[in-house]
């Protein structure tokens, strides 16, 4: 069974921090036996993953001139933006088999929703659904302790382009790798094949798709999700990983995705290593890799070594112990 989660009348305009711990709420409070799903919308607003460094991912200067806010979610991937014509999807399960299973049927979920609408639809090997080739949704995932997963993602329903392209600055090498120039050439919206739908009449068909029960939370459920969204709007949350060292890597491996990594190397070992980018975390990143990482001898034996009992995968969707190895020893 899915869920749909409505809000007490009267809760009023929030920002996104708030709904990013209402998911957290449904996951670790609201009965298990049900699936969770529900949407929101969002002032202009630039969402940027879990290991993104904010500086080479969005235009700070254009978002404080155009009025967009800039929030951390805890998913990995990639960076998004919304605004009030666009909805967020959320969406709470179990870990049903591996991480790629259940984000894989999460994906294909929606998409089959907009197929349900008439629309060519398809789910990516990634995160992404497309329609005709081109996003109309990107997805993040993660799981939490005690095996509850929070999918969530963007539906460009008539999402505002010339704000997104300037809001958002991808690496060259992102671009690239899927064959485009810009971040206009390679998404879609829903309005552009559904021209006589309102937002309002595709958020209750959505509704009607995704869900088949209904409950509406508390003031109480308000109040300790009020609570859960403090740690969003820390600046050491929005800061990040900013990682400093004697050596900067950047790469990108296609169907995993961009890296950035600081390392520092003292008597021929790792003394400290760091990684950002738009990859898909599936377990903690310090205490699943980089920790091991930390103290190993600085040649490809000894990372292999220092990764011997360790499935990169299990951490990072589609990581492997020699793309490591071939990432830090440049």
């Amino acid at each position: 069974m899915i869920t749909y989660i409505d809000l007490p009348e009267g809760t009023g305009v929030r920002q996104l921090p708030f709904f990013l711990a209402m998911e957290e709420y449904a996951a670790k409070y609201l009965d298990r036996s049900s699936d969770y799903f529900f949407m929101w919308r969002v002032r202009p607003t630039v969402i940027i993953g879990r290991n993104q460094l904010m500086d080479t991912e969005v235009n700070r200067e254009y978002c404080s001139a155009n009025g967009i806010e800039i929030w951390r979610r805890k998913s990995g991937g990639g960076c998004v933006y919304a605004d009030p014509n666009n909805i967020m999807f959320s969406y709470v399960t179990d870990a049903r088999g591996s991480v790629a299973e259940t984000f894989g049927s999460y994906t294909e979920r929606v998409a089959a929703f907009l197929r349900s609408l008439g629309l060519e639809a398809e789910a990516g090997s990634r995160n992404d659904v497309s329609i005709d080739g081109r996003k109309v949704s990107g997805n993040a995932f993660y799981q939490l302790p005690g095996g509850r997963c929070i999918a969530h993602g963007t539906m460009l329903f008539d999402v505002d382009m010339e704000r997104m392209s300037g809001a958002i600055t991808p690496s060259q090498a992102k671009l690239a790798s899927k064959g485009v120039a810009s971040v206009r050439s390679r998404v879609t919206s829903v309005q552009s094949y559904l021209p006589d739908m309102t937002i309002e009449a595709f958020m209750d068909r959505a509704q009607a798709y995704m869900s088949d029960a209904r409950i509406q939370l508390t003031e109480a459920d308000v109040r300790e999700i009020e609570r859960l969204e403090e740690i969003y709007h820390t600046d050491e949350w929005l800061r990040g990983r900013n990682p400093a060292g004697d050596m900067a890597i950047e790469r990108r491996i296609d169907g995993v995705g961009d890296f950035r990594i600081s390392m520092t190397i003292e008597g021929g070992r790792i003394k400290r290593v760091n990684m950002a980018g738009d990859f898909f975390m599936t377990a903690d990143l310090d205490s699943g890799l980089l920790d091991r990482l930390r103290g190993a001898e600085y040649s490809r034996e000894g990372i292999y070594a220092a990764l011997d009992d360790v499935d990169p995968e299990r951490v990072v969707m589609g990581l492997t112990r020699e793309m490591i190895a071939d990432m830090l020893m440049g």
